[in-house]
């Protein structure tokens, strides 16, 4: 199993970036068609991502205006990232008037790592210009390449 690790910098507070994490209104507005969000340890994560892939897992950890870890795969027939199979943590650390977003993406089968890097590199720039106050548009199979 493989991990990978990515880091923005955004300009905007820890506390504007953290309901981008955690509540389903602002996920959206950078991952997902839809979500059904519930922070709190053994609550649900679950984001159809480009409208058409279901991403499931659980909160294992959640630490307001710092971090959120939880459990994410694929509920789709014989994926094999199946749901809650893999463990992603993302942290906010304060960058002077800026945040560092740290994403750590741990147990990803070794040949999943490109894709899914190419993956958070699209989300987190996404991320990166709707917590700054900017928009993305929905999130659409057509914008990822």
């Amino acid at each position: 199993m493989a991990e990978l690790t990515r880091e923005v910098v955004i300009d905007a507070t820890a506390a504007t970036i953290f309901p981008f994490l955690t509540d389903p209104a602002q996920h959206v507005r950078w991952m997902g068609t839809e979500a059904e969000i519930d922070p709190r340890v053994g609550g649900v994560y679950r984001v159809l991502a480009q409208g058409k892939h279901p991403g499931v897992g659980e909160f294992v950890e959640v630490v307001p205006d710092r971090k959120v870890v939880f459990t994410f795969g694929w509920d789709e027939p014989n994926h094999p990232i199946p749901a809650r199979s893999t463990e992603v943590e993302i942290t906010l650390t304060p960058d002077g008037d800026k945040t560092r977003v740290r994403l750590v993406h741990r147990g990803l089968p070794d040949d999943a790592v490109t894709d899914h890097t190419e993956g958070w590199d699209h989300y987190l720039d996404r991320l990166a210009v709707v917590s700054a106050g900017g928009a993305v548009g929905p999130d659409a199979a057509a914008e990822a390449s």
